[in-house]
Parts: structure tokens; C-alpha cells; sequence
């Protein structure tokens, strides 16, 4: 007997040979995966949470429709929490230099997980073959925890989503829109660089140039986004020569096509933060090389805090990331999803069972907490523009 198709729902799958999943009832109910679990494998405490007739019969359809049983392993599985959190660092080693960038996100991450009452399991890349890792199992090992938080600008999307389909718990440290299901948290890029180009543009600067790496995580796209959108808001030139992109900032960002942009009128330049700092230092580089005196001939601003080898430079104009703040808030989605579903809810939308105080809902129905502001930086690097003869 065919199944009855629903208007705008997906249609079961046919010819299957996999175990349905809570995930793919989620998707054909049209509901989240925390109300079909709470529908399917109602715990103790959960009798207050309300779920609607109509609710609770399109997910039992959406299961007979799909064959879906309940796995006596996955239930075994979230009946035993350990009350500890993973904390998965795309990286050989996991960073625990005070100087590294990820440094102050984990205090956040400790911190928060302490006050509620989590212990942490620090997982790293070097057995999985780092952010590219191709093995279908490459993060299993995060299943010893209930649930985990990611972090790195590059992350193996078919790992994750299998993770965020089986329903475990699973939060990304940044924006990821683009992984349907994957709940995040992250930093509010394209307001805090509005504001470094309104404040330029402020100090008279007509011609501003961003220098970003070729790099398309989210992270790099927000602080693009954000910089044209400023030079449109002050009617400034905002067409592509306006963006420097290279794969070694470095390497092509040299001192002849530095003064070039003076020579046309360019009075400053913006560099975005990566883990890398290469836009910046290559910004410096060229900017010395060329001969040119800061903020006196060119005004220079960073996206973000420069490389810890810096720390003796003037530190510069621009913004910095709240990322105790962020790590903090991680971890509170995180445990939410761990209480709000027994073996998670990536994919959540709030329905009934309810998102949590201060939650979200991201595009692709995931959970998330609302972007953290950035906080602007004055700094001696920047001035008004050279008077020009």
C-alpha cells in the first residue's frame, strides 16, 4: 500500500535498505527531532511538555509510513549519559597555548560546563586525519560523550550531518548555516565590521580595500559581507576591486601593488582575522615594504585580534571576538540539546518540546543562541587620509 503523501512534506523513501531514523520521521512529519523522540520514546521527564493531538498523529504516521522502529541500542545508549560534554578541535594537538586563538573559547567552554555540572572530553584531528578527515567513521569516537562541540573554520560536513541524522547532540563554535541541522553559536561579523568601515569612512577615507585569504568558511564570508555592506551605507566604492582575495595573502599581496592603490587613491585597508593571521601580516609586509608610514600615508584596520607573535605591535583598530562569551553559550546549547531529546536534537525547531531560554532558530530548522556582538576597538593605526596635492 502506498503511503498517503502529505502537501509540502517529503515523501518517504522506497527501496530502502537502512534503519529509518528519527531524523528522516522529523523531516516527513514536518516537526522536530525532539518532539518525535518525545513522541516515540516519552521519558520520565518529559510529562510536562505538551505535545498537540495533530502533532503527536503526523509523527506516528510519518513512523509506520518509514517502518521506523526504535534502535534498543540508541536507547540503551541515551538512557546511560555520563554527564560529559566532547569538545572536538579540528587540529594535530589541541590548543592549550594561553597565546592561541581557540585558547579563551575553551575557558568560556570550561567554565559554563562546571557551573552546570558537565565534565569535558578533549578530542583533536591527529587520529582522524585532521578537517579533511574521509573515513566514514572519522568522529565515532565523540560518541563516548553525550553530545559534542566543534570547532574549526573547516569541518567534514558529511561526518557531522550523519552525527546530527543519528540524533546525537552535536554544536558547532560558528556560524554554519550552510550545514542543514547543525546547531551553532557565533559572533556577529557583519555588524562589528559595518562599524570598523563606518568608522573609517567617519575619519574622511573615500577608497578602503579589504585583503582577505581565498578561503569561503562562514566566518570569512560574514566579514566580507559586512565590509561591503559598510561602504554602501557610507556611498562608497563598493565593486569587486574593492576586495583583495589570495590564497597567500603573504606571497601576492607585495609592495608594488600596495603603493599602486596609493597612487589610485587608496587611503585604507582591512584586513579579516584567520587562524593563519596571513591577511594581516602580509598586510603589514607590503605596507613596510612600500614605504608608506601608518596611519600618516595609510590607514590600516583588523577584523578581529592579530597573531600572539605580534603582541608587540601597536595593537590596531578594529574589533575584538567575545570568545569566553562564545564558548560559554556553546556549552549551554549543547546542554540543552542533551536534556531537551535523551540522544539530542541537531535538528530542533522548538515545536512543543521547546528550544531552551535564550535559543534561536537558524535557517535549516537548527537551534542556536543569538549571535554574540563584537566589540569595537579604537586603535592607533588608523587617521584621516592624507591631504593629497
Amino acid at each position: 500500500m502506498e503511503p498517503r503523501k502529505r502537501p509540502g512534506r517529503t515523501p518517504a523513501p522506497t527501496g530502502r535498505t537502512a534503519r529509518p531514523r528519527q531524523a528522516e520521521v522529523a523531516r516527513l512529519a514536518g516537526v522536530s527531532q525532539a518532539t518525535v523522540s518525545l513522541v516515540l520514546s516519552p521519558k520520565p521527564d518529559s510529562k510536562g511538555r505538551i505535545i498537540s493531538e495533530e502533532t503527536r498523529r503526523r509523527v506516528l504516521e510519518a513512523a509506520r509510513s518509514l517502518g521506523y522502529v526504535p534502535d534498543p541500542a540508541a536507547q540503551r545508549l541515551a538512557a546511560a549519559r555520563n554527564n560529559l560534554l566532547g569538545v572536538f578541535s579540528f587540529t594535530a594537538t589541541f590548543p592549550t597555548d594561553v597565546q592561541h586563538s581557540y585558547y579563551p573559547f575553551l575557558v568560556g567552554v570550561e567554565c559554563e560546563a562546571a557551573a552546570l555540572g558537565y565534565d569535558l572530553v578533549l578530542f583533536t584531528g591527529s587520529s582522524t586525519g585532521g578537517a579533511g578527515a574521509a573515513r566514514p567513521d572519522a568522529l565515532s569516537r565523540v560518541r563516548l560523550a553525550d553530545g559534542c562541540l566543534f570547532m574549526g573554520r573547516h569541518t567534514p560536513r558529511a561526518e557531522l550531518k550523519r552525527l546530527v541524522d543519528d540524533g546525537f547532540p552535536v554544536v558547532h563554535l560558528g556560524r554554519r548555516e550552510e550545514l542543514e541541522g547543525v546547531a551553532w553559536v557565533g559572533a556577529d561579523y557583519v555588524e562589528a565590521t559595518r562599524d570598523v568601515v563606518g568608522h573609517l569612512a567617519g575619519l574622511g577615507h573615500r577608497r578602503i580595500v579589504l585583503v582577505r585569504e581565498d578561503d569561503d568558511a562562514p566566518a570569512s564570508a560574514d566579514r566580507q559581507r559586512g565590509f561591503l555592506e559598510g561602504l554602501e551605507a557610507a556611498g562608497l566604492p563598493s565593486g569587486p576591486a574593492a576586495v583583495f582575495r589570495s590564497a597567500d595573502p603573504q606571497r601576492d599581496l607585495t609592495p608594488e601593488r600596495l603603493r599602486a592603490w596609493a597612487d589610485e587613491g587608496v587611503t585604507a585597508f582591512v584586513a579579516e582575522e584567520t587562524d593563519t593571521g596571513a591577511a594581516w601580516r602580509g598586510l603589514l609586509s607590503a605596507v613596510r615594504g612600500a614605504g608608506l608610514a601608518c596611519p600618516a600615508d595609510v590607514s590600516l584596520a583588523l577584523l578581529g585580534s592579530p597573531p600572539s607573535d605580534l603582541a608587540s605591535e601597536p595593537v590596531p583598530t578594529g574589533f575584538d571576538i567575545p570568545r569566553p562569551q562564545l564558548g560559554a553559550a556553546a556549552v549551554r546549547l549543547l546542554a540543552a540539546l542533551v536534556a531537551g531529546a535523551g540522544a539530542g536534537t541537531g535538528t530542533g525547531t522548538g515545536e512543543e518540546a521547546g528550544t531552551g531560554e535564550g535559543e534561536a532558530t537558524g535557517e535549516g530548522g537548527a537551534a542556536r543562541e543569538p549571535l554574540v556582538s563584537c566589540v569595537f576597538r579604537p586603535g592607533p593605526t588608523t587617521g584621516p587620509p592624507p591631504v593629497r596635492p
